[in-house]
């Protein structure tokens, strides 16, 4: 399943919510430098979804606010 996920970093709470059929509004505490916002986010999908971190790849936008995610 791929779903796209819009990532706001910096943020004083950290959470994710659904606001559409496989999209997902993702708050993280992290700042985006040193690829510390991308190992959040792949760390709070594996929760939210309840799968291992290894199912969780990031396809496209590594280095952008909105990210195509490949969840198996």
């Amino acid at each position: 399943m791929n779903i796209k996920v819009m990532v706001r970093t910096n943020s004083s709470k950290q959470e994710i919510e659904s606001f559409g059929q496989n999209r997902y509004l993702a708050r993280l505490k992290s700042s985006p430098e040193d690829n510390l916002a991308n190992i959040e986010l792949i760390k709070m999908l594996s929760k939210f979804f309840v799968i291992p971190v290894s199912h969780i790849k990031i396809k496209h936008g590594f280095k952008d606010k909105t990210k195509l995610i490949e969840v198996n």
